[in-house]
């Protein structure tokens, strides 16, 4: 299983021509990714993969006050509404650890949906502790890069959290996935699912500074590499 991670509909559909087999839905990657605006929203039905939706309502740190967690709550159920699969998200405390009591009350709206823990999770000090909440919590899935600036830097933590996990939650490797480096993520966690943005590397006029493509070639060797 591919996810490829996309800021609009049409890199979308771009990426699932090219072999991706599910989506992160987002606006502003350049920024780390924010939920998408309504009228992307909008266009979910219309993409012909399962679609996980960002829920991220401004760019910096991941500790947000009350009135952020309402339009969190908020975009949670527009994602569900327009026909979201699931979504992803995250909070930290500023001590190191997740802030659980906003987790708690973010996954409260999450009914039917699945749900990602995003890479918030490699913020804090104490990534066991964090698994063990993320599965008390009743996530599905981590997005993570083991901690490390990307993937294959983080793939001897991967796999500890693997095998942490127990089969209770699902380690999604991402950060710096390529072609190149995915049989051995893959081999290190023993997983079957990545998580990348493939985005575009050349053709970028001066006028898209600030914006990311979706590189169909990119996202093909990518599958192939995984034998997918």
């Amino acid at each position: 299983m591919l996810e490829v991670c996309v800021e609009t509909f049409q890199d979308a559909q771009i990426a699932i021509q090219a072999g991706a087999k599910r989506i992160e839905y987002c606006s502003a990657l350049a920024l780390g990714g924010l939920t998408p605006t309504p009228g992307m929203m909008e266009r979910i039905g219309d993409i012909a993969a399962p679609c996980m939706v960002m829920i991220r309502p401004r760019p910096g740190n991941f500790r947000y006050e009350a009135d952020e967690l309402v339009i969190m709550k908020r975009e949670i159920t527009l994602a569900r509404d327009q026909g979201a699969a699931g979504v992803v998200f995250g909070a930290c405390d500023g001590a190191g650890g997740l802030d659980t009591d906003a987790l708690q009350s973010l996954m409260a709206e999450c009914d039917g949906l699945q749900t990602t823990l995003h890479r918030a999770f490699d913020q804090v000090s104490d990534q066991k502790r964090s698994l063990e909440q993320a599965i008390e919590l009743g996530f599905d899935r981590i997005l993570t890069s083991g901690g490390a600036i990307d993937a294959l830097s983080g793939s001897g933590q991967l796999t500890q959290l693997g095998a942490w996990a127990k089969d209770q939650i699902d380690i999604l490797p991402g950060a710096g996935i390529t072609a190149s480096n995915a049989p051995e993520i893959l081999r290190a966690t023993g997983g079957s699912e990545l998580h990348a943005s493939c985005k575009v590397s050349k053709g970028i006029l001066p006028e898209d500074a600030g914006r990311t493509r979706v590189d169909p070639d990119l996202v093909r060797a990518l599958c192939t590499a995984m034998d997918i």
